[in-house]
Order: C-alpha cells, then sequence, then structure tokens
C-alpha cells in the first residue's frame, strides 16, 4: 500500500515578517443588509449563519486564480477577515477581541449558480462556496497595529471600476458578536480565519478581469482571474 504525505499547511503573510499557519475558514453569510436584500432575503437580527471552507482555498494576493469548472456565474465577494490568534470555546462577547491575532482584506469567490440552486433546493452550499482557490487572503495586519476594526471604509473594484462601497459599521453582527458566536459550535483555535461576510454589490468575472479588494487601513488584496481550470 502506498502512503501518501499530508499537504503542507498553508501559510499566509504577516506584516511581522512571520507566518500564520491557516487551519479553518469560517464565513459569515448575508452579514451587510444591503446584501442580504439583493440576495433577495430580509435582513435581521436573527442568530447569524456561517459555512466552512478548506484552508487549502486560501491563495495570497498576487495570485492569478482559475476559473473554476461547473459555472457560468463566478462572484466576487469582498470581506474583512478576522485572524485568530488565541483558542477558545463559548467566548464571551466582552472577552472574543483578545482572541484576535489581526486582520486582513479577503475575498470569497462564489460558484454564484451553483450555490443559488442548491439554496433553492434546500442543499448545502459547499460546491458553490468550497472551491479551489477561492479564498483570496491579503497580508495579515496584527491588531496591535490596526486596533478594533469597528469602522472603515470596505470596497472592491474590478479593472479599476467600484463594484462594492460600504462601511465596517453596516456589519449587522460585529466582529466580536460572530467570534462569540462561532465559538459556540466549535472551539476556535489560533490559525482559524473568520471572513465576516461582503456589502452588496457583488458580480460576476470573466478570465482576465482584476479584483482588488480594500479595507481601509489594511492592505489591499489583488487578484487575476485565470482561464478555465482544466485539471
Amino acid at each position: 500500500m502506498t502512503l501518501f504525505a499530508p499537504p503542507a499547511p498553508i501559510i499566509a503573510e504577516t506584516t511581522e515578517g512571520k507566518g500564520f499557519p491557516v487551519r479553518r475558514l469560517f464565513c459569515i453569510g448575508r452579514n451587510y443588509a444591503a446584501h442580504a436584500r439583493e440576495m433577495g432575503k430580509d435582513p435581521t437580527r436573527e442568530a447569524p449563519f456561517f459555512f466552512t471552507k478548506w484552508a487549502e482555498t486560501v491563495v495570497p494576493s498576487g495570485t492569478t486564480i482559475a476559473y473554476p469548472p461547473e459555472t457560468a456565474n463566478f462572484h466576487y465577494e469582498a470581506e474583512l477577515v478576522v485572524a485568530i490568534g488565541k483558542g477558545g470555546r463559548n467566548i464571551v462577547e466582552s472577552d472574543a477581541l483578545s482572541h484576535v491575532y489581526g486582520y486582513a482584506t479577503g475575498l470569497d469567490m462564489t460558484r454564484r449558480d451553483v450555490q443559488l440552486e442548491a439554496r433553492d433546493k434546500g442543499r448545502p452550499w459547499d460546491t458553490g462556496k468550497n472551491v479551489e482557490q477561492s479564498s483570496p487572503l491579503g497580508i495579515i495586519h496584527p491588531v496591535s497595529e490596526t486596533g478594533e476594526l469597528k469602522t472603515g471604509r470596505i470596497s472592491l473594484t474590478v479593472n479599476g471600476d467600484i463594484k462594492q462601497d460600504a462601511d465596517l459599521a453596516d456589519l449587522i453582527w460585529s466582529v466580536d458578536e460572530v467570534i462569540a458566536y462561532v465559538s459556540r459550535f466549535y472551539r476556535l483555535e489560533p490559525g482559524d480565519l473568520i471572513y465576516t461576510g461582503t456589502p452588496a454589490g457583488v458580480g460576476a468575472v470573466v478570465t482576465g478581469d482584476e479584483i482588488v479588494i480594500s479595507v481601509e487601513g489594511l492592505t489591499p488584496c489583488t487578484i487575476k482571474v485565470g482561464p478555465k481550470a482544466d485539471v
């Protein structure tokens, strides 16, 4: 029997010059009211929901990502990403931010047609969301550099044209609330990333497009869309 070595861990870049080994991704759904409405849902303060993605979906800024198979509607979603530096379960909101190592710009690329078909049939979103190279991540800034990010512009451009433009203050569920909620279901561990949701203005890209995600106070993340994946 042939034994295969496990893949090397995904190491995200930080401004401190040391690597951040990525463990898991938790992605918060419909966390901006305007985006919830554009997806045909009414925003509420009911409990948030989230889905997970593999660590290997993370790629660094500057990557040319393949246009994935089995979709004709590949969408961008700009996000503020929270990097967890201290583990815990049932974290209380008042202590949640002490578990944050830092923040980064990020992107949740989505097979939108596949996701919506699954949603309408009451099925999981995995094939729409958990896609190779679908979680581009900018450089992680330690919280000691940024402070707590409660406000600040979040935006996305495609080929220089602004497509998403909002403020972190528009989050329905704040960073501390999201950390506390997710930790009720899973013990958060160092290396976990929380993608906090996307503003309104999501849309499709095509091969050759350049996407730039910006969050005030953080290093932008730039991604290009390459040809359709064939291997």
